[in-house]
């Protein structure tokens, strides 16, 4: 094998004859995260940024992670010289103009953008916002890729919230924000159209899943695909007749408002999204599960999806989806 040149920032690194990308790395005195050396723990997880790297590189990642191009240093033996990044790349901002503003509850706010420059993004994907004083924000793009100028969003209003609180009431059609690159990995990719999916959201937690199930009934997903949206009470939730009328058009998408506090209307199921989830779908192995909420929420779903079959390869969440103070 002939040598390769490895350029991580401002170093250049040869990778010898039988060498890892991490060897070559370390052998350079290159700090770079790493434990097992075996590909179990992943730490060494970086990215290529001039093209796909080999597929061993990358075995035991999530398709997402693959999909841009994320690799293990330690399982990498390069084939062509390479461009790696241990960070996500540095933010790049686009000027996006307020479009609409629509509240969908009392507290939540659809917020449409046009962003002068089109977005590669996926749905279920997020943005920073950032206002003219550089106050920034992270949301979920609630729509799907197939409007690449025009990015909704939910955004909940909390109280002493200096961005939310902001946007429903100073924020205006025709005011500019700045648009970041989209980031996450919590996202919809065709590559396995007859797997299940489950989706479990709490307030508007809903933004990323919208966009999601929208992705995968465009790309004709043909597994079955359960929305389960929870609040403490109805006033909380939003949506209810658009996903009912989606329900009724798709006959493998399956739609569940649930409300954790006092009964329950008809057509609605009483308890917390997540427990009404699993007593519904006992057997989750082989199944997709999307989780977007308080990270109480996410996290214990997380540990009940296990314990109910599903893999923690087939589970996507982002960290930051907090639709609420408490636990709905």
């Amino acid at each position: 094998m002939s040598l390769k040149k490895i350029t991580l920032d401002n170093h250049e690194v040869v990778c010898q004859s039988g060498e890892t990308v991490l060897d070559a790395l370390l052998r350079e005195h290159i700090d770079i995260p790493h434990a097992c050396r075996e590909g179990a723990c992943q730490s060494c997880m970086i990215r290529s940024l001039n093209g796909p790297p080999p597929i061993a590189a990358q075995n035991g990642l999530k398709d997402v992670l693959r999909h841009q191009n994320h690799f293990l240093a330690c399982l990498c033996h390069p084939q062509e010289d390479m461009v790696i990044s241990l960070s996500p790349p540095a933010d790049f901002f686009n000027e996006a103009t307020v479009t609409g503003k629509e509240l969908l509850n009392s507290e939540t706010l659809l917020l449409t953008l046009h962003s002068e420059q089109p977005l590669d993004y996926y749905a279920g994907q997020f943005v920073n916002l950032r206002r003219a004083d550089g106050l920034t924000r992270s949301y979920s793009i609630a729509n799907n890729r197939i409007h690449t100028h025009k990015l909704t969003f939910h955004i909940r209003r909390l109280s002493g919230g200096r961005f939310s609180e902001w946007a429903h009431r100073e924020l205006n059609i025709g005011d500019t924000l700045s648009v970041s690159d989209p980031q996450g990995l919590c996202y919809y990719l065709p590559n396995q159209p007859e797997q299940c999916m489950l989706l479990i959201g709490t307030g508007s937690g809903l933004a990323p899943l919208a966009g999601i199930i929208s992705e995968a009934l465009h790309h004709g997903h043909s597994g079955v695909i359960h929305l389960f949206h929870g609040s403490r009470e109805v006033d909380g939730l939003y949506w209810i007749d658009e996903m009912q009328q989606l329900a009724r058009q798709y006959a493998n998408f399956h739609y569940t408002p649930c409300v954790s506090k006092g009964d329950a209307p008809a057509g609605f199921a009483a308890g917390r999204a997540n427990d009404v989830a699993i007593s519904l779908l006992p057997s989750l192995k082989g199944w997709r599960v999307y989780l977007c909420g308080h990270p109480d929420m996410v996290n214990q779903t997380k540990r009940q999806a296990y314990l109910h079959g599903a893999s923690l390869q087939d589970m996507y969440a982002d960290a930051f989806h907090v639709a609420s103070a408490t636990l709905d």
